[in-house]
């Protein structure tokens, strides 16, 4: 059973982040459907405080605290915000919820999919992961209805999921016109309706695009050959 979730007492939210994290980006927009206070504090990756390391058994982000207990893995962070904070984002229906948390899964693999484009050592392994992405989206188009969310008109964790896997493409591209999208009409709108959401435009900072390139850019690899030569 899905029941509605319960109302409960005043409880501190602080959302521990980095700036490019996309799992972060997932629960900052479920956050923010919700209409839930929260504080969002950032750290460095690169320089992990002790404090952080305490709460992420695993080193990464995101980590919710609530009231100073912390949960880790954004999947994780998802469900507890849906199961604790209304309106339920999550479907009623038990098989759909199994769907719903199916293609949320998917969208991790494309998160790691594009990782590995960003990191493709030459032009050759550059053109094998597009070509990858191009497949991974025609099967994601296979199961869109008419939008504009990916269950219709009404937003859902899966939406929370794909909203920081679109962005991404916001700057690639300003570097190649990698044609992911090309064959892919419904993925096209869905990214379109995403980008407008007010939850998903604001689960990043103004300076988001400018660091994404300059992380791009420190590869060294085919893309951010690209980088060099679109920004130079």
């Amino acid at each position: 059973m899905n029941a509605d979730p319960k109302p409960q007492g005043a409880i501190a939210l602080t959302l521990v982040s980095h700036a490019l994290c996309p799992y972060v980006q997932r629960a900052a927009i479920v956050l923010a459907e919700k209409g839930a206070p929260f504080e969002r504090r950032d750290v460095d990756l690169a320089a992990k405080p002790d404090w952080f390391r305490a709460v992420s058994p695993l080193g990464k982000t995101p980590v919710l605290l609530v009231n100073d207990a912390p949960i880790f893995e954004s999947a994780v962070i998802c469900e507890y915000l849906d199961e604790t904070i209304a309106p339920r984002l999550h479907p009623s229906d038990a098989l759909e919820r199994a769907l719903h948390r199916a293609w949320i899964e998917f969208g991790s693999e494309i998160l790691s999919l594009i990782a590995r484009l960003y990191s493709a050592a030459d032009d050759a392994q550059l053109d094998a992961r597009r070509a990858e992405l191009a497949t991974r989206f025609a099967q994601v188009e296979a199961v869109l209805g008419a939008g504009p969310y990916f269950a219709g008109e009404r937003l859902s964790i899966v939406d929370a999921a794909y909203g920081p896997v679109f962005r991404y493409f916001d700057t690639f591209d300003r570097v190649a016109d990698l044609g992911v999208f090309d064959h892919t009409p419904k993925v096209r709108r869905w990214r379109a309706a995403l980008a407008s959401r007010p939850s998903v435009r604001n689960a990043v900072d103004a300076q988001y695009p400018e660091r994404l390139t300059a992380f791009l850019r420190a590869r060294g690899s085919a893309l951010s050959r690209l980088v060099e030569v679109s920004t130079s």
